[in-house]
């Protein structure tokens, strides 16, 4: 049995950190602004989490022991609306794997002030470790006014505690957000649940599929569709900014690159090129386009910048390149290539120099993506009719299976680099592709709920 630390050795600093009264202000949709205000910092301890071992879990033959936390249903003036809150806290905290709420059965204490300090000893009766605790009420003006608190059973301290103003359309953002600051605050990392998906939405016969571009939180709730299906669209991608993504389409046999925008819903054409163009991806400051464009049975990489609208070849050979993703910083680029007789991936600096290989297990390795934190490279591997995700490290070590089935295949990080999402298909005459997510440890895979088939999912940025 191997030890497995959820918390990185500075945690415990950054524990110790008081939280000094701020406001902020979040775009809310992909289609309205709105605004959210943390109205003051309630209280927050001096003090770490109260033990080690209670930010420390226990992994063996894939699976981990995650931290038990109570979280009993919010009150509020609208009882069901603030258990809906509740419960979007903690599906979300369930879903990372790395916590365990507890049965609301098993509470010994009824939560009806959250001014009030909780009975801790009945809460460690039950073996929380963690409790939060939440109120939902209208202000004068008639907008959501949420808050939460976050607690230390062991010590009895409180850890957390905010409190939101925003327009009741958004009331799932704030359960979102505050099971952000919930995972910041008892595992050192940034959360990643305030955040969207946009992927290719499919219905229809399995030969006549109907593929829209659709948008949904990243739990697969609040589906919106944001194409007709007059077209064919592919690998959608998300801007840096939020506000804009980038995809593929095919308008009477003729692809083309769009960007579109997300709040006016706006779209238009990244360039008119003579050959077909492939996998579009932006780099990280959202001002240029990388992708790849076939000629004479080859394909080469190519960067775009949108101010200018001028193109820049990047890769010049008489191979396929394709699949390019730039690193975090913008000053290296991954991609695919068959040049050295297989398919295998490769690292170059951005203007197309010092090309490397990276992979060198059995298989074909393709759809390199780089994490947010520039830590790992996801890619896709066929092998032996297997089709795995994996991830390896920006020099190729540390190669690492997360998955494999039927037809896995395109890749994409969660804004804090620790949960993979990417598309399954189905065998058979009527099967299809669903998305799927899973923990980098290659533990923890969940199916995301879609109202149809479902496949080349692009995570977001943070909203927040």
């Amino acid at each position: 049995m191997q030890l497995y630390r959820l918390v990185p050795n500075s945690c415990r600093r950054r524990l110790a950190h008081q939280m000094t009264d701020f406001m902020i202000s979040l775009r809310f949709s992909a289609f309205q602004t709105c605004r959210l205000v943390v109205l003051s910092a309630l209280v927050m301890a001096a003090s770490p989490f109260s033990a080690s071992a209670q930010l420390t879990g226990r992994q063996s033959e894939g699976s981990l022991s995650p931290i038990p936390i109570a979280i009993p249903e919010f009150v509020g003036d609208n009882p069901q609306l603030a258990i809906e809150i509740s419960n979007v806290v903690a599906n979300d905290l369930e879903s990372s794997g790395l916590f365990k709420p507890l049965d609301r059965a098993s509470f010994l204490e009824a939560v009806r002030d959250i001014n009030q300090p909780p009975r801790m000893v009945d809460w460690r009766t039950i073996g929380a470790d963690a409790l939060s605790v939440g109120r939902v009420t209208r202000d004068a003006s008639g907008r959501l006014s949420s808050e939460f608190r976050l607690w230390d059973v062991a010590t009895g301290k409180q850890l957390a505690g905010q409190r939101f103003a925003t327009s009741e359309a958004n009331w799932r953002r704030v359960g979102h957000i505050i099971a952000d600051q919930i995972y910041e605050r008892l595992t050192g990392e940034k959360g990643y649940f305030d955040s969207r998906v946009v992927f290719v939405d499919e219905t229809g016969p399995k030969d006549k599929r109907v593929k829209r571009l659709a948008i949904m939180d990243q739990d697969g709730a609040n589906v919106r569709v944001l194409s007709k299906g007059s077209e064919i669209v592919l690998t959608p991608r998300f801007s840096p900014t939020r506000n804009e993504i980038t995809f593929m389409s095919y308008t009477r046999d003729q692809p083309r690159v769009f960007l579109l925008n997300l709040e006016t819903m706006q779209r238009e054409v990244v360039g008119d090129f003579p050959g077909m163009t492939f996998a579009p991806r932006f780099s990280p400051d959202g001002q240029r386009v990388i992708f790849s464009m076939q000629s004479e049975g080859s394909s080469s990489i190519f960067e775009l910048d949108l101010r200018t609208k001028q193109t820049r070849q990047v890769t010049q050979t008489n191979a396929i390149d394709t699949g390019p993703s730039y690193s975090p910083d913008g000053k290296q680029i991954a991609f695919e290539s068959d040049r050295e007789g297989t398919q295998q991936l490769y690292l170059m600096n951005s203007d197309g120099s010092g090309v490397r290989r990276l992979s060198y297990g059995d298989g074909r390795y393709s759809t390199p993506v780089w994490s947010p934190r520039g830590d790992y490279i996801a890619f896709t591997k066929q092998l032996a009719g297997r089709f795995l995700i994996g991830v390896m490290r920006p020099d190729g070590s540390g190669e690492r299976v997360l998955t494999e089935g039927f037809h896995n295949e395109g890749p994409t990080w969660s804004p804090n680099g620790r949960v993979v999402m990417f598309f399954r298909e189905g065998q058979g005459a009527n099967g299809g592709a669903r998305i799927f997510s899973v923990d980098i440890t290659g533990y923890n895979e969940r199916v995301i709920p879609t109202p149809s088939f479902a496949s080349d999912p692009a995570w977001s940025p943070l909203l927040n």
